[in-house]
């Protein structure tokens, strides 16, 4: 973000879309250190963009959820086939998502149709943490 407000803050506009996680929006056992990091991802984005709306930029930040990744095929090619199963079940969406689906929404939010939006953290997780 600091290369990025460098170059937006004398133009006077821009867009910055943060990644954090579903990780950054609720808590899991055995994940304290990753679910640290990404709630830290939505403190900044929120701090940040309070300190440069006014200045014409906008940032936000994404939460994926479950996503066919390179990260995500690594991470569970090592688990039990049914423990990736029960991961499916909890998107009720019913699959996990494809990475187009998190640019979709990144393109959005870079997009005039979302230009009062700032701070938000957006969740692209097929409903996930909608239960």
């Amino acid at each position: 973000m600091k290369a990025e407000l460098a170059q937006m803050v004398p133009q006077g506009n821009g867009v910055i879309v943060n990644c954090s996680s579903i990780g950054g929006l609720v808590g899991s056992p055995g994940r304290s250190a990753y679910s640290a990091s990404k709630h830290a991802v939505i403190g900044l984005t929120k701090s940040a963009a309070h300190e440069y709306a006014a200045q014409g930029i906008r940032i936000n930040a994404i939460c994926p959820g479950l996503f066919k990744t390179p990260m995500f095929e690594e991470v569970t090619r090592h688990y039990d086939p049914e423990i990736v199963k029960r991961m499916l079940t909890r998107a009720p969406i019913g699959r996990f998502g494809e990475p187009s689906e998190i640019a979709g929404a990144v393109l959005w939010l870079c997009s005039p149709a979302s230009t009062y939006m700032i701070g938000h953290a957006l969740a692209v997780d097929g409903g996930f943490l909608s239960r």
